[in-house]
C-alpha cells in the first residue's frame, strides 16, 4: 500500500519559503486501503485576507454558482445528526486542544472583541482542498458566506486537480466570530521561482502564530521537516488544525458539484468523512461561543463530537 506523504518538500533558497500541506493523522492510523489524516477546525465572521493580493492571478477568479454554494451551506440538520463523527471509510482526526494558550481575539463589525479563527494555505495544496469543505460547512452553521470561488488543487502535487474552493475573495458574516484567512499561493506554476505564484502575505502576527503552533511542540508526532504544514487553522488560539482532517484522496474521482450534491445523503462516504469533520469544527467553535447558537450547539452530531474532545 502507498504510503501517504506527510509533507510537501519546501523549496530551497532563492525559492519562497513555502509550507507543504500534510495529514497530521498519518501518525494515528491507517484507514481500509488508504492512509487517511489529520486535524480540523474553523470559524467566523469576515474573511480578511491577510496581506496584499496579486492583482494578475485573481483576473482567473471563478465564483462558485448559487446552488453549490446553497448545498455546502444548507446541509439538513439530521445528516450532522446521523453521521455524527462516524467515517469508517476515511477516518477523520479531531482538531488538537491547545491548552493554556493565550487568547486570540478581533473585533468584528458591530465592534464587538470575539475569537479570531486564523487559515493560512494555498490554492495548490491538496490537503487545504479537502480541508476547505468540511471548514466551509462548519462555518456556515455559524453565518454566511459570500465571495467562494472554484478552485482544484495543483494537477502536478499529490492527490492532483483536487475539488475544491478558494478563499481568496470569500467573505463570512457572523455574530460570534471573526474568520481571517490567507491563500498564500495559486495553483499556477511560477517558471521564476520553480514553484507557485504568490496570492496573499500572512502579517507578521499571522507569520508569528503558524511559527509558533505549528511545531512538534504543538503538533504531537510532527517533524521537523513538517514544521509550518499547511493548511494552518487556529480557533482562537484554543484548538488547532495542521494538515488535513481526513485524506484529500477521499474526493479523488469526483466532481465539485457531485461532492456538494451528495452532502444530503448521510450514507454516502465522502460525505461522512466532510460532516464528521465539520462536527468537530463545530463542537471546536461552540466552546468558543459560550455554545451558541444553541440549536446548533445542542445537537446531537456535536455533542457527539464533544465527547471525543473531552468537551462534555
Amino acid at each position: 500500500m502507498a504510503k501517504t506523504p506527510t509533507t510537501k518538500k519546501r523549496p530551497t533558497p532563492p525559492r519562497p519559503p513555502a509550507r507543504g500541506g500534510r495529514p497530521a493523522g498519518l501518525f494515528t492510523w491507517i484507514a481500509v486501503g488508504l492512509v487517511v489524516v489529520v486535524v480540523a477546525a474553523l470559524v467566523i465572521i469576515k474573511v480578511a485576507s491577510g496581506g496584499t493580493t496579486n492583482k494578475a492571478v485573481s483576473s482567473v477568479f471563478q465564483p462558485t454558482d448559487a446552488t453549490t454554494v446553497a448545498e455546502l451551506t444548507k446541509v439538513p440538520a439530521s445528516v450532522f445528526n446521523t453521521v455524527g463523527t462516524t467515517s469508517p471509510v476515511a477516518p477523520v482526526t479531531p482538531p488538537l486542544d491547545l491548552k493554556g494558550q493565550p487568547a486570540l481575539t478581533a473585533t468584528n463589525a458591530s465592534g464587538k472583541k470575539v475569537p479570531e479563527i486564523l487559515y493560512i494555505g494555498a490554492e495548490y495544496c491538496p490537503f487545504c482542498a479537502a480541508q476547505r469543505w468540511s471548514t466551509i460547512v462548519a462555518l456556515s452553521r455559524f453565518g454566511t458566506w459570500s465571495g467562494l470561488g472554484n478552485m482544484s488543487s495543483s494537477s502536478t502535487d499529490y492527490a492532483p486537480n483536487t475539488p475544491t474552493f478558494t478563499f481568496a475573495k470569500a467573505k463570512y458574516t457572523s455574530p460570534y466570530l471573526v474568520f481571517t484567512s490567507v491563500e498564500e499561493y495559486t495553483n499556477i506554476p511560477d517558471a521564476a521561482t520553480a514553484f507557485y505564484t504568490t496570492l496573499q502575505k500572512p502579517t507578521t502576527q499571522e507569520s508569528a502564530l503558524i511559527a509558533k503552533y505549528d511545531t512538534p511542540k504543538y503538533v504531537k508526532g510532527m517533524t521537523t521537516s513538517q514544521i509550518g504544514s499547511i493548511p494552518f487553522i487556529t480557533f482562537g488560539n484554543k484548538f488547532l488544525v495542521s494538515g488535513a482532517s481526513y485524506s484529500p484522496l477521499t474526493l479523488a474521482s469526483t466532481t465539485r458539484s457531485t461532492i456538494a450534491a451528495g452532502l444530503s445523503n448521510a450514507t454516502s462516504p465522502v460525505t461522512q468523512a466532510i460532516i464528521a469533520s465539520a462536527n468537530y469544527q463545530t463542537a471546536a467553535i461552540c466552546s468558543l461561543t459560550n455554545q451558541q447558537p444553541g440549536n446548533v450547539c445542542t445537537s446531537p452530531g456535536v455533542k457527539a463530537a464533544d465527547k471525543v474532545l473531552g468537551l462534555k
